[in-house]
């Protein structure tokens, strides 16, 4: 047959890209592709299918990654067919949509595409079965950990790390002794997904590992599970003329809190390294200590941008009301961090004198620096700011009048970027802290963003400011942010 015969649905790499823009994300459920209804999304799929028997290999793996990226559970009988494939590429691709599925029944072909002739296949079968997370596949993936091919390690240990049994445990165990610095690094991080004594003591022995970047790892595990025990070995590698591995163990003993640390600190905040001064300053704004204060106070004039944005921040922690003064000058520093920084240890120490000034930062040329200005606005509760704040709403609220493009690349909608959406989820929630006793004005605006939203927009977990994620509670939706900011903002006598 001449010529190009007639299409009836969309190209595979339509199809692919809205398959794409379908895609579940965190807090973000799948959806039908960008511009069709449910009920009109099997001529698509249909369309995809058909794909995995083209005669060219690109088309038929494109059709499997966009399987994958769609996750609906009626392609998995033709991926499980694609499985034996003649191109490793395709049945690659065919391997990670089905663990993109995420159906249980599927473990059996997985397991034994642990088993193909291809690396890349088989560590997509690892990467796969750890996403089912099933521990009837911790034997299977026990004997792929003596494979040929580190890759395929790397995944068999984090697939083992997500299952997380007691049976995963014990599989990890050998693979601290794999050949591959990069592979005992993956298996101390798979370990430390637990933070029980075995565990810990087990990792505690990899600091002395002689890849750097295993007892990076191993450090960073032992301060997030504050493991006290570790204080001793920390120190001693601090000692060592070694740079490059000194961040992570400022860090961790910073998250240990173990006050026989403080002096090693001190010592680390002179380092003429920037980097090791920045980790020393962080891990000082951790002790609450006067000489962990001091120090950190001093180094608001270190020469390192760096450095000065790093002890704002800490003494937002550390420091009082003694530090107004220091902190409101940083806010006319050149470089955008330290002023960042400051304006946000002025809402967390609880200044309100230095609102007035802080409402100036929300025109700062720097857009960090305006949601710390948001953040710490709502955290002081300053009435003062709303007008602004409001305004800054009807900037942030993604021109309604403009329709959202079919295809987005990111799938972030109407209010466009990460940066956009940061600043608007961070002024809905400021807003219902600066109003007092109602106020109609604020009310009707948030409402009517609200309502400008689409369901998708609002269940998304809200991108909000850095002290907020380190409260320790669960990150709320954006249209958690209305429910609480919009009762605030009516007055009692209206309802």
């Amino acid at each position: 047959m001449t010529g190009r015969s007639r299409r009836t649905g969309p190209s595979t790499a339509t199809a692919a890209r809205r398959a794409r823009a379908a895609a579940p994300r965190p807090g973000r459920p799948a959806r039908p592709p960008v511009g069709r209804r449910a009920a009109e999304a099997t001529p698509e799929l249909d369309r995809l299918l058909h794909a995995l028997n083209d005669p060219e290999p690109g088309i038929r793996q494109t059709a499997a990654v966009a399987l994958g990226l769609l996750c609906d559970p009626r392609g998995r009988g033709s991926l499980l067919a694609t499985l034996g494939d003649p191109d490793a590429g395709v049945r690659a691709a065919a391997v990670d949509a089905l663990g993109a599925l995420g159906r249980p029944e599927s473990r059996p072909e997985l397991e034994r595409a642990l088993a193909d002739e291809s690396p890349p296949v088989r560590a997509n079968a690892a990467g796969a079965l750890g996403r089912l997370a099933d521990p009837a596949s911790v034997a299977a993936l026990a004997r792929a950990r003596n494979d040929a091919v580190p890759e395929v390690r790397l995944a068999v240990v984090s697939a083992l790390g997500r299952v997380g049994d007691a049976a995963s445990v014990a599989a990890l165990a050998p693979c601290l002794a794999d050949p591959s610095d990069r592979v005992r690094r993956a298996a101390v991080l798979a370990l430390g997904r637990g933070a029980d004594a075995p565990r810990l003591a087990t990792i505690r022995g990899l600091l002395d590992d002689p890849a750097r970047r295993v007892r990076v790892a191993a450090a960073v595990v032992l301060g997030r599970h504050r493991d006290r025990s570790s204080v001793a070995p920390l120190l001693a590698i601090l000692e060592r003329p070694e740079t490059w591995e000194k961040p992570a163990v400022l860090v961790a003993l910073g998250q240990i809190g173990a006050p026989e640390s403080v002096p090693a600190l001190l010592g680390a905040a002179e380092h003429d390294a920037s980097w090791v001064r920045v980790c020393a300053i962080h891990a000082l704004g951790e002790m609450r200590c006067p000489e962990a204060a001091d120090a950190v106070r001093r180094h608001l004039a270190d020469p390192a941008w760096s450095v000065r944005g790093a002890a704002a921040i800490a003494l937002g922690h550390v420091g009082g009301r003694i530090d107004l003064a220091r902190l409101s000058a940083l806010l006319e520093d050149e470089h955008s961090w330290p002023r960042r920084g400051a304006t946000y240890a002025l809402g967390e120490l609880g200044l309100s004198e230095a609102a007035p000034r802080l409402r100036e930062s929300l025109a700062d040329r720097d857009a960090e620096v305006r949601l710390a200005a948001i953040w710490s606005l709502g955290h002081l509760g300053d009435d003062g700011a709303r007008d602004l704040l409001l305004q800054v709403l009807r900037e942030q609220d993604g021109a309604p009048d403009r329709p959202p493009p079919s295809e987005p690349p990111t799938g972030d909608g109407r209010l466009g970027t990460d940066a956009a959406s940061r600043l608007f989820d961070a002024t809905v929630q400021a807003l219902g802290r600066v109003v007092h006793g109602g106020d109609p004005l604020v009310a009707r605006a948030l409402r009517e963003a609200r309502d400008r939203l689409s369901d998708d927009e609002l269940d998304r977990p809200a991108l909000l400011p850095l002290p907020e994620l380190h409260t320790g509670r669960a990150l709320p939706t954006v249209r958690d942010l209305f429910d609480g900011a919009i009762p605030a903002a009516i007055d009692p006598d209206e309802e």
